[in-house]
């Protein structure tokens, strides 16, 4: 199973959340958008007080839940992953549920489903390291950090240093979905990020939404992270096929 490739460059990830638009839609999205060219995906678990997304995300978050998914079924749908889906897959969600499902059962189930690691933005570093780490290590579970413009030097390199696949760069400090103006203080914010020679990848979301955003952002980092807009697209009929057209007008 592949990881990112600090080589690589203009790598494209999608993110969607699972149970969106229906509770079974999940491996066809994913399969659909390995097909049009995603590189790598991010797949939310749905949680019930999603703080750090925008309208659009945290709709397909609660539409998600009326649909009855939970992290049971999504470990149940995903045993069928690695005979669809052969590019690299983080679970995206809240510490909250993990916690509930236990973290050790949580990476032993990814393990086993092939996933290849999880962003939890609100798990604080401190906690992951002293608690959580060696389940993650015993599982080959990636955790992937989350950097933004108020992140110290020192703290980005103990990141670099906890982290084994990717930096989640934030643009800004806005929730999900806000439109990226990359001006000159981002720039420079990208620029001092990518100055700094890290050890893995970095890759930049959050505002991501047409070609424009995405080459902007992957002139300083290995790839970037569209959610918002794709999210957007799974609410008209007939998604699947859209797909194809969505990847091709960003990359």
């Amino acid at each position: 199973m592949m990881q990112i490739n600090k080589q690589a460059n203009g790598l494209l990830s999608i993110y969607f959340t699972a149970g969106y638009p229906s509770l079974d839609s999940t491996l066809d999205i994913a399969e659909a958008l390995e097909k049009a060219g995603a590189d790598f995906l991010e797949i939310g678990f749905p949680y019930s007080d999603p703080v750090a997304d925008g309208p659009t995300i945290q709709h397909s978050s609660e539409e998600a839940l009326k649909n009855g998914m939970t992290l049971n079924i999504l470990f149940e749908q995903l045993k069928d992953l690695r005979n669809r889906v052969s590019i690299p897959v983080y679970l995206m969600g809240y510490v909250n549920p993990v916690i509930q499902y236990g973290v050790e059962n949580f990476c032993n189930k990814c393990k086993e489903v092939g996933v290849n690691g999880t962003i939890i933005p609100d798990l604080p570093m401190y906690e992951y390291e002293e608690l959580y780490q060696d389940v993650f290590k015993e599982n080959g579970i990636s955790n992937i950090f989350l950097v933004t413009p108020q992140t110290s030097e020192a703290r980005i390199r103990k990141i670099d240093d906890l982290s084994t696949s990717f930096i989640y760069l934030l643009s800004s400090n806005a929730t999900t979905g806000k439109q990226l103006a990359i001006q000159d203080q981002s720039e420079a914010y990208f620029k001092r990020i990518k100055d700094m020679d890290l050890k893995n990848p970095v890759v930049i979301g959050f505002g991501i939404h047409d070609r424009d955003t995405f080459r902007k952002a992957t002139s300083y980092a290995n790839g970037a992270i569209v959610g918002t807009a794709f999210v957007k697209l799974l609410a008209a009929d007939n998604y699947l096929d859209k797909i194809s057209g969505f990847i091709q007008s960003i990359k």
